[in-house]
């Protein structure tokens, strides 16, 4: 579904993703680890045109089509089926509950907008209570919810989800997370950049690892989760045969 082919990112006068290959397939849900300033966040904006690169390839493959999203304007990336729920959360404070999802559908022109509002009212049974109310009201973890609502009222077939346990209680991110799955379980493919390893390798098909804007590991989830690296980098372990 999406193909990165040897990327080069610059902000400013740093390059911060060096040559990077990356690939996701339709219906998994692939993660991107590292730590702060390792060059997620710009990958994830580089997908979606708001960041462009000086080199390399951003290939989105949908329905026997190709898009080249570095030609696309972001709102075109929106139209070709890519949504993008932003680190930290960046809901519209002064707008409603209701209006942010409704701005989620923003390019929307179909009559469905309305079944699409009540769905996510499903998903998120606390939006639908909270729909009338504004939504720098809403908790951090309500909040993340409705980011996350927000990115799928764009029926988007490609999520990229940035950071969403940033901030929250346990007992949310464990919520947080199944909802991730059951998105998947509802046809949409997600790209998770996500600190808290242990839990992305859980629910991730495959991942990635970058380091200083280059990926240094890749691999199905479940063989990464148990690579001594990562173990000692990302999950806190300790080295085989090292005491405590």
């Amino acid at each position: 579904m999406l193909t990165l082919d040897g990327l080069d990112v610059w902000r400013g006068p740093s390059q911060v993703l060096h040559n990077l290959d990356l690939e996701v397939k339709a219906g998994e849900i692939v993660a991107l680890l590292g730590a702060n300033g390792a060059g997620k966040t710009s990958t994830l904006l580089t997908i979606s045109g708001l960041l462009r690169p000086r080199g390399g390839r951003a290939v989105l493959s949908m329905d026997g089509r190709e898009h080249d999203l570095l030609r696309l304007a972001p709102d075109r990336i929106v139209a070709a089926g890519v949504a993008h729920c932003p680190e930290g959360r960046q809901v519209f404070a002064g707008l409603s509950v209701a209006e942010n999802l409704r701005m989620g559908a923003f390019l929307r022109r179909d009559g469905e907008v309305a079944s699409d509002l009540a769905e996510m009212g499903d998903l998120f049974p606390i939006l639908r209570e909270r729909a009338g109310g504004l939504a720098g009201q809403l908790s951090g973890g309500e909040q993340m919810m409705l980011a996350i609502a927000r990115a799928l009222m764009s029926r988007p077939r490609l999520l990229l989800l940035d950071e969403p346990s940033l901030g929250l209680a346990p007992q949310m991110v464990d919520r947080i997370f199944d909802v991730i799955e059951t998105i998947r379980g509802r046809g949409t493919t997600v790209l998770l950049v996500e600190q808290n390893a242990g839990m992305a390798l859980e629910i991730a098909d495959r991942a990635y690892v970058l380091e200083n804007g280059r990926i240094t590991l890749s691999g199905l989830a479940a063989e990464l989760a148990e690579d001594a690296r990562l173990q000692e980098a990302y999950l806190g372990l300790a080295p085989a045969g090292e005491g405590a």
